[in-house]
């Protein structure tokens, strides 16, 4: 996959004229139902999220799956609800300062695909504003044509702006640098677990095997964390969590796997979760609340390692990415 995509449509180079946008996935605005009601809406009318009929799809969403999930997940919302807002916009607009201000000389801000601020919306804003070039970088560090490619339809849509996106960034060393330099000092901290599990999104099956190269980057990305911390293959697992729907979605789940690391005896284990940038509804209440005690009722302790965040290190990789898509840019 290539690592960007560009729309360029007229010739211009200052650098006063740049955007550089965070395009993150998305969150309700409160843990209420109705606020994840309309969230999910949006989140799940994108076809690249569900690529089923529209006909099949829209009937089932709106008289089945909505009426049933939203007051659940706004229940799980509310146990990870910080006083600033949602965890996924807080520390995402956090990271936007941080990268900020290691490109002084550029304007960063934040997006959503889905919810605010919109992403939509907001590339309109700039383009009234004057702004010429626009640099997207989708905080996934794997792509997916269910995140990455989503945020490329809306980018290709803008008009009157010359835009690029960046695709990917799951070896940039920098990055592994900063994810491998976390898990050090979580562990230097709080002790070594006895395995390590990187836990990524799930996704279909059949997306994989359609040509998505999201499973093979995430490997790519665990393998390379894994050879900087110099841990042997046995001392570490990846696995895939965030199962949604009854068709087969990427393995091993993370559940599963750690149903088998306890069976193995195996009583401490660090999970981390290198495929989101921030910390989110999935890192912070799926795996260090449920699957925790999950694995504590099996006898086991469960530490998780949180997400880079808008630690330094991460900052200063994110601003490294851009400006080498910067600097390619003519």
């Amino acid at each position: 996959m290539p690592a960007s995509a560009s729309n360029d449509a007229s010739p211009t180079r200052s650098a006063a004229d740049t955007a550089v946008v965070l395009v993150n996935l998305g969150t309700p605005d409160a843990p209420n139902t109705s606020a994840v009601r309309r969230f999910l809406s949006e989140f799940l009318h994108d076809h690249r999220v569900v690529d089923m009929s529209r006909w099949l799809w829209c009937p089932l969403l709106h008289f089945a799956i909505l009426p049933l999930r939203s007051s659940k997940v706004a229940h799980k919302y509310a146990s990870v609800w910080l006083p600033e807002g949602s965890p996924l916009a807080v520390h995402t607009r956090r990271l936007a300062e941080a990268v900020q201000r290691e490109l002084p000389q550029h304007r960063v801000l934040h997006a959503m695909r889905y919810g605010k601020p919109s992403w939509k919306q907001l590339l309109q804003q700039l383009r009234s504003e004057g702004v010429k070039r626009v640099v997207a970088l989708p905080l996934y560090p794997q792509y997916s044509t269910s995140t990455t490619a989503s945020v490329g339809d809306v980018l290709e849509q803008a008009q009157g702006l010359r835009t690029r996106m960046i695709g990917d960034y799951h070896l940039d060393p920098e990055w592994i640098a900063a994810v491998a330099d976390s898990i050090h000092r979580h562990r230097a901290s709080h002790g070594a677990g006895e395995h390590l599990l990187f836990s990524f999104h799930g996704l279909p099956q059949r997306f994989a095997a359609a040509g998505d190269p999201y499973p093979r980057q995430c490997e790519a990305s665990a393998r390379a964390i894994a050879q900087a911390l110099d841990l042997p293959d046995e001392a570490w697992t990846l696995s895939y969590q965030s199962r949604f729907g009854r068709e087969r979605w990427l393995e091993p789940a993370t559940a599963d796997t750690l149903i088998a690391l306890a069976a193995r005896g195996v009583r401490k284990v660090d999970v981390v979760a290198p495929g989101f940038a921030v910390d989110c509804l999935e890192t912070l209440e799926e795996v260090a609340l449920m699957l925790a005690e999950d694995f504590a009722a099996r006898g086991g302790q469960l530490r998780y390692v949180p997400c880079l965040n808008d630690s330094p290190a991460h900052a200063a990789a994110l601003a490294g990415v851009v400006l080498r898509e910067l600097a390619d840019w003519q």
